[in-house]
């Protein structure tokens, strides 16, 4: 996105064309083309599809609607006939084509009590009535802010969605002319932030047709088989938009929770379960169902039929096929019914994870343009150390950290993010706001102790990471911190690494024996991760004696967890030990050669509370510069 010179840039992946021409250029080229033959017409569909980009591509939804708008002007002509018609006949015969009913005088005391009686029986019913109602929100392609250029971070799947889109708006070309059949679901899965409310939005927006947005728990209802109900209302109303305007896009939030899998019969809870994933899979398939009109001409068909010989039967009237496209979101994909992700109905499935480095540049190079910071965060250099220092961010967490880092400008009385700013609101957002609690001397002293020996640790074995912050301030229930990460952006880890986070987990319990001589509860947190770890790697990376994967067990009643299995085996739970009992004294042997490190590291904590970045290597490069004059003195001497 942002590049050194504040300019955008490319992505890295080469993407499709998104752009959507003018609506207005498609409804004058589609009426320009009325007297066009249809052959004509459907080379223009085609085209199209072939050609994202050009003024033809929608031509097959625009048709619908200047058909659709035509029809509503006569309807309003004819309609608008009725009260002329009223009005001319009183104009020219002085007389009303209708009397009004006369109220007698004894009449008139009680219209107050039959108002308020009507009154309280539309309050008791509403209810009932509205009960059945869609609890959809629609949105206008006008009302949605975010189109597809908006999308970023995220290229494979935009050029995916764009796809989509293309069929979505060319698919009576694609059905009729190329013998395709045009996608009905699409479903977005993967975790919460990561993008797919957006993009479904950003389609709407891009296809130019309404958006009909509903949650899955508005679907609920108190009363039996209202669920069912506003499931077929909402389908009806997708139907009822995607006719008149040429397509519509309807967004089901968190679909797990109405269409989770079916388990059985065998009680009422299930079966109100099975029942409203029954009703969702019917509608899914509904979409070729007759409009009322159609039924009403169909019946009076049938009945001039059975009086008609075989070779004078009428014909009913072709059914409307409605152009409609269900985009669902779930983070819970495995706990959906099977036959919702079948063909058909959610068979195409674009899964949104978090974005990568390259994606988180681009992600903070959009939202640092709508936001107010300094020049200096538009350099490439500046956006690649922020990608670099969020790493598993979701899109969502990188828009929080920003505004978090408006805030923090703000508080100090500037109205412009620094990089600084975007450091002390990541402090904030990951390891939570500090508490100013007063540590009585000991204990201060031993808190530093501990937390610099962690970082002596991590400098001598950490090799590949860095030593982001180094803390003795309360947070949460945390009396200390050392954060410390990949220098690069990893997606596994070796046996070597994985025992070197061991020794750094070791690194403040070996740091209190050796400069107090005996243990807090300090190192209660440590060790419940160390143990964690090394179970992993026993039980589940092969990395112990037997190559099993206590993992692959079924779960069950008495299963448990990993650590569970591995500590519930004598074999596992002693290698597992070996593995932080060998951790532990590589610990206490760094600790003994490295002391003078600790003590300057123990120190600074105590006068400043808190090193960041550099700050932590400054200390310790200053106390092997010192202690290097001593060992030459000392190998001189003897």
């Amino acid at each position: 996105m942002a590049g050194g010179d504040g300019k955008m840039r490319e992505s890295s992946m080469p993407q499709p064309s998104t752009g959507r021409p003018n609506s207005g250029e498609v409804s004058d080229a589609v009426r320009a083309d009325t007297s066009s033959t249809p052959a004509s017409i459907a080379e223009q569909a085609v085209a199209g599809l072939l050609t994202p980009g050009s003024t033809t591509r929608g031509v097959d939804v625009a048709r619908v609607k200047e058909r659709h708008r035509q029809s509503r002007m006569k309807h309003t002509s004819v309609f608008l006939l009725i009260p002329l018609g009223f009005f001319g006949y009183r104009s020219l015969t002085g007389h009303w084509l209708v009397s009004f009913p006369h109220l007698p005088p004894s009449m008139v005391p009680m219209v107050p009590a039959g108002v308020l009686i009507l009154v309280l029986m539309v309050v008791m019913l509403a209810p009932l009535l509205g009960a059945g109602k869609s609890p959809h929100i629609l949105y206008r392609p006008d009302q949605l802010d975010v189109g597809l250029d908006d999308v970023v971070g995220i290229d494979a799947n935009k050029a995916e969605v764009s796809r989509t889109i293309n069929l979505f708006l060319g698919h009576q070309a694609f059905r009729d002319h190329m013998g395709g059949a045009p996608r009905r679901g699409l479903l977005f899965e993967g975790p919460p932030g990561t993008g797919k409310t957006f993009t479904a939005k950003a389609m709407a927006k891009d296809a130019g047709v309404p958006f009909l947005f509903v949650s899955s728990s508005s679907f609920q209802s108190m009363f039996y088989g209202q669920t069912n109900r506003k499931i077929r209302s909402y389908f009806r109303a997708l139907r009822k938009y995607a006719r008149a305007e040429g397509g519509a896009i309807g967004f089901i939030e968190e679909i797990d929770a109405i269409g989770s899998a079916r388990q059985g019969m065998s009680s009422s809870g299930t079966q109100g379960v099975s029942g409203v994933v029954n009703e969702l899979l019917v509608q899914l398939q509904s979409f070729d169902e007759p409009t009322r009109g159609q039924r009403l001409v169909g019946f009076y068909v049938d009945l001039a039929n059975k009086f008609l010989s075989t070779g004078h039967q009428l014909a009913k009237p072709q059914l409307d096929r409605p152009n409609i496209l269900v985009v669902a979101a779930t983070n819970r994909r495995d706990d959906l019914d099977p036959a919702l992700i079948r063909p058909g109905r959610f068979d195409r499935s674009i899964y949104f994870g978090l974005p990568g480095r390259a994606g988180r540049s681009d992600i903070i190079a959009y939202y640092l343009a709508k936001k107010s910071h300094v020049e200096a965060l538009l350099s490439e250099a500046a956006i690649d150390e922020l990608a670099g220092m969020t790493m598993g961010y979701s899109p969502a967490d990188l828009e929080r950290l920003l505004d978090e880092s408006l805030i923090v400008a703000l508080t100090d009385g500037r109205t412009q993010m620094t990089m600084a700013d975007i450091a002390a609101a990541k402090l904030s957002v990951e390891l939570g706001v500090t508490d100013l609690a007063v540590y009585t001397d000991a204990e201060r002293l031993r808190v530093a102790t501990h937390e610099a020996g962690h970082a002596a640790v991590a400098y001598v074995v950490g090799e590949g990471r860095k030593l982001d912050v180094l803390s003795i301030i309360k947070r949460r229930d945390s009396l200390g911190l050392l954060q410390h990460s990949d220098t690069e952006e990893r997606f596994m880890q070796t046996r070597q690494e994985m025992e070197a986070l061991l020794r750094i987990a070791m690194g403040g319990l070996a740091a209190e024996e050796i400069f107090f001589g005996d243990v807090s509860s300090g190192p209660a947190g440590d060790l419940l991760g160390a143990t964690q770890l090394a179970c992993a790697m026993v039980g589940g990376y092969g990395m112990g004696s037997s190559l099993l994967s206590v993992a692959a067990g079924s779960g069950g009643p008495f299963g448990g967890s990993l650590v569970d299995k591995v500590m519930g085996d004598d074999a596992t739970r002693a290698e597992a030990d070996g593995l932080l009992r060998a951790a532990h004294q590589a610990a206490r042997s760094i600790i003994s050669s490295e002391r003078s490190v600790v003590e300057a590291l123990r120190d600074a904590l105590v006068a400043r509370s808190e090193l960041i970045g550099t700050e932590i290597i400054d200390v310790i490069v200053s106390a092997e510069t010192t202690r290097a004059p001593e060992w030459s003195s000392a190998i001189s001497s003897s």
